[in-house]
């Protein structure tokens, strides 16, 4: 009986091991209330989209690039939707947000990018490969430009949102995980003329087509307002939400509508962070540094390819406006309230190789 007590602890141990080992392989879901994990109830959610969004058409000839929401989908999956139905590249890159609750807990690194380790994410449908260009970035950027860190991808939800739209439309996307942390935006141009270098020369050794074999997001919610986030300079009322709705929906057709250039990006940073702190009324948007980064990268690689940016918003709403989608069965949540004083905007747009 001793050996066998024995023999079962042992097991025990040694499979215990195995389960912590391959949970650190896999990186876990950090939000199960405001995004879907099981493949069923997900597809559940995408056909209610289906039939329940308007027949929306944006091309997808060409398009390379989107900007993403990362809030809940109960709130968000309107917005989501007629971006994720036109991707179907092989591997996506992801620039994503560094929020405040995980730079509190990684002692708020400023000026790289964060990269992980993980070996797979977790998705509703199998576990998420990571492409290898995660590990040739490791290999070939200055080692002063970024750091790895399981615990900061760990903590962020801005990666792991898009996750599951990906994949309900590509079974086999792989990822490469890359967030962005605050900078000036002159650091941000000269990071990323060394990741876009990376990056096309990957895209030209294995002969891949941007957009169809490589695809390129950025995560961002826009303005997050009232009181929860100290952001109210018009006040809290029906006006005061217009007001700050309508100055989101400004800046978004001003620079994604059109040709992107430098000057634009510029003037986006300018709007959502100005280093001179003149715009003390600038909106709070949780991606203003994923989104100026992914652009200034993304262009670049264009511009290597001796084509230009384009962009179109696709769509725009807010918690206040849109309210919780009255989707049944899927047993997600909200992850927080809405008022007018406190809702959230998002954004969805397409970046097209013209």
């Amino acid at each position: 009986m001793k050996k066998i007590a024995k023999y079962s602890f042992l097991l025990t141990f040694i499979v215990s091991s195995f389960e912590l080992i391959h949970s650190q392989e896999v990186r876990p879901v950090r939000d199960d209330v405001g995004y879907c994990w099981q493949s069923d109830r997900f597809d559940l959610f995408v056909r209610w989209l289906d039939e329940n969004c308007p027949d929306e058409k944006f091309k997808s000839e060409n398009l390379i690039a989107g900007i993403s929401p990362h809030d809940d989908y109960l709130y968000a999956g309107k917005v989501y939707y007629p971006l994720y139905k036109l991707i179907k590249a092989k591997e996506v890159v992801i620039f994503s947000v560094t929020h405040g609750t995980v730079r509190k807990e990684i002692n708020d690194p400023k000026n790289i990018l964060i990269l992980d380790e993980f070996e797979k994410w977790k998705g509703p449908y199998n576990d998420v490969a990571i492409s290898p260009l995660r590990e040739i970035i490791k290999q070939k950027l200055e080692s002063e430009y970024y750091m790895v860190s399981n615990k900061a991808h760990s903590l962020e939800h801005s990666i792991e949102g898009l996750i599951p739209f990906l994949q309900h439309y590509n079974r086999n996307v792989k990822i490469t995980p890359i967030m962005v942390t605050a900078m000036p935006f002159e650091k941000m141009n000269s990071l990323s003329d060394e990741l876009s270098s990376i990056i096309s020369d990957y895209v030209k050794e294995n002969n891949l087509k941007l957009g169809t074999d490589i695809f390129f997001l950025f995560s961002n919610d826009a303005n997050h307002y009232g009181e929860d986030f100290d952001n109210h300079p018009y006040g809290l009322n029906e006006e005061a939400h217009n007001v700050a709705v309508t100055n989101d929906k400004r800046i978004a057709n001003q620079i994604f509508n059109g040709t992107i250039t430098k000057n634009r990006i510029q003037k986006l940073s300018d709007e959502l962070w100005p280093e001179d702190g003149i715009n003390q009324d600038c909106p709070l948007w949780c991606g203003r540094y994923s989104v100026v980064f992914g652009l200034l990268t993304v262009s670049k690689v264009v511009n290597e390819n001796g084509k230009k940016l384009s962009g179109k918003v696709f769509k725009y709403s807010d918690t206040w406006t849109g309210g919780v989608l009255p989707v049944k069965g899927t047993m997600m949540g909200i992850t927080a309230p809405y008022s007018l004083k406190h809702w959230v905007g998002f954004l969805s747009a397409g970046f097209y190789m013209e």
